[in-house]
């Protein structure tokens, strides 16, 4: 029995790799159980490393520091990677606006951090570990942790209150969700998505009819206005062909337009009427239309068209083709001239047979690449984004320089790699089961870790007065600026539900509230908007801990 004790409790490698399983095995296990509805999925491996620790398990704390860092960079930046493509859009789309109602849920949450210091008389050095926990900010509790060391003062009271108040502030932005869902939440208020893509597609049929655009070209209609549309069939004199931007418009021509549903009025009104078939349906077979065309999915798998805009390729010229649709990550996105093409993009072209063999041998179209992720770029975004985090930036009136540290940096990076990667040519693509294992791996043992760590000495803090008091006034902090702010992104900024769920977890570094926001409310807004503000919140959440302690301990 010798080496079962020492597999499980003599410090190595192999035990804390034995440990670590353990406990995420749990957790996710126990996860999946639900309790009035509501199950916590990945949070509950936070809970099980609590547990195991409050039971003595332990490992090497370097071990211990090493994984849990590994984990938070791995997690941040596959979430990065994801929201890349849409984050600078959505910026400019909302992105000020978020950031500002963020900055009120920190701006609301500091304030009365400060005032219950004073009102509780708790010391601001253990008020600054309640702040940390109550928005589950670990790097935050490393720079107060930081400066407490450095001007001469013990820092494990903030790094116990941190610990205890943790727990609950992971539960408090799920519970204040929940609330808010519950009583204040209309079905117009919960938004999938879609109308947010601002060239969602929308196919109809128009019937020329317009006498100013008779014998006109295509190129010059489309000059009359500045609607972006793709003409993908021309149907006259019962014959179907594929117009070029030199076609000549006639009276009576039967038109396939790909545009947005927002922009199918501008167009009835360019082409004279739009028909009342719906072509927007998922099992409308395209190939049934007419026998001379075929419309086929063709996947971009070639490296060398990875960044290139779809104008440049010139295939409608050279192959006698057209390119009606561009889906990406299950968006489908008209198929513009200036539309930059990405590894993994899936092309909807039409035409003749032979033409589209031909498209096939220039874009790839082999699955099989792309089961294959770059994992080269990955980890030289990691690097970039550790770089990043850990350069000192220097802020007027404070002695020591700030730190975007191991979760602001590679979340950075993550971002402009998802974003501008593919306009350097660099091949950032994952499939969606790639990204959703590595980020799923890395919050586990970055939760693992966190609960392990902080679970020797939970217990019989708990159980104190000044525990309970600690876990009181950390609920206070995490629940009361989630509600209010919610409630002014709703009501006053008139922000669907699902954006302003991301806005908060980003505003409060929740990444177990986004993850639960993702699993009960379709579409990406609440990622996207976590994105958008985290990276502003996360490094104004670093200077403020920071300055509480130098202006008020």
């Amino acid at each position: 029995m010798e080496w079962l004790n020492s597999l499980f409790l003599e410090h190595s490698p192999l035990q804390a790799v034995i440990i670590l399983s353990i406990i995420i095995a749990t957790g996710l296990g126990l996860g999946k159980i639900r309790i009035f509805g509501i199950s916590l999925g990945v949070t509950f491996v936070f809970f099980a490393g609590i547990f195991a620790g409050h039971l003595g398990l332990s490992i090497d704390n370097k071990m211990l520091t090493y994984a849990e860092s590994l984990g938070l960079v791995l997690f941040v930046y596959e979430l990065g990677l994801q929201v890349g493509p849409g984050f600078f859009s959505s910026f400019r789309k909302g992105g000020l606006q978020l950031n500002m109602l963020a900055m009120g849920v920190i701006i609301i949450g500091t304030m009365m951090a400060v005032a219950l210091s004073y009102t509780t008389n708790i010391p601001m050095s253990e008020m600054v570990g309640i702040l940390c926990g109550a928005t589950t900010n670990t790097p935050a509790l490393g720079a107060a942790q930081q400066t407490l060391k450095e001007i001469g003062l013990p820092s494990t009271g903030a790094a116990l209150s941190c610990a205890v108040t943790y727990p609950l502030g992971v539960v408090g932005v799920i519970l204040a969700m929940l609330a808010v869902r519950k009583i204040f939440v209309r079905p117009a208020d919960i938004d999938n998505g879609e109308h947010d893509v601002p060239n969602h597609t929308f196919i109809a049929t128009y019937c020329v009819q317009n006498p100013g655009i008779f014998d006109k070209s295509i190129k010059e209609v489309a000059e009359f206005i500045h609607t972006k549309f793709v003409i993908s069939r021309l149907w006259r004199d019962k014959k179907v062909s594929i117009p070029t931007s030199d076609k000549q418009l006639k009276e009576g021509d039967r038109l396939l337009v790909v545009t947005t549903e927002k922009d199918a009025p501008t167009l009835t009104a360019l082409f004279g009427q739009m028909e009342a078939k719906d072509w927007n349906k998922e099992d409308i077979d395209w190939n049934a239309i007419d026998s001379q065309l075929v419309s086929r999915h063709i996947v971009i798998t070639r490296p060398e068209i990875n960044g290139k805009r779809l104008g440049s390729l010139r295939l409608r010229n050279s192959y006698g083709i057209n390119i009606s649709r561009v889906t990406r990550n299950g968006v489908r996105l008209l198929a513009t001239p200036k539309l930059i093409l990405q590894m993994g993009d899936r092309l909807t072209v039409v035409g003749e047979e032979k033409a589209i063999e031909n498209i096939e041998k220039l874009l790839g179209n082999t699955s099989k690449t792309l089961n294959e992720p770059n994992l080269a770029a990955i980890f030289i975004g990691i690097v970039l984004g550790l770089i990043l985090g850990s350069i000192p930036i220097a802020v007027p009136g404070m002695s020591t320089p700030v730190k975007l540290g191991l979760a602001g940096g590679p979340i950075i990076v993550g971002i402009l790699m998802g974003c501008f990667g593919p306009r350097f040519h660099l091949v950032t693509y994952t499939t969606r089961s790639a990204n959703l294992m590595l980020r799923g791996i890395g919050l586990s043992l970055y939760l693992a870790c966190l609960g392990l760590d902080a679970g020797a000495h939970f217990f019989e803090t708990v159980m104190r007065p000044e525990g309970a008091l600690w876990i009181a006034l950390g609920f206070i902090i995490t629940f009361v600026p989630v509600v209010i702010m919610a409630l002014f992104a709703m009501r006053v900024s008139k922000l669907d539900f699902g954006s302003a769920c991301g806005m908060l977890c980003g505003s409060m570094a929740n990444p177990m509230a986004l993850n639960y926001a993702n699993d009960t409310l379709p579409g990406d807004n609440p990622a996207v908007s976590y994105a958008t503000v985290y990276p502003l919140a996360m490094f104004c959440r670093v200077i403020i801990a920071q300055v509480i302690v130098m202006m008020f301990v």
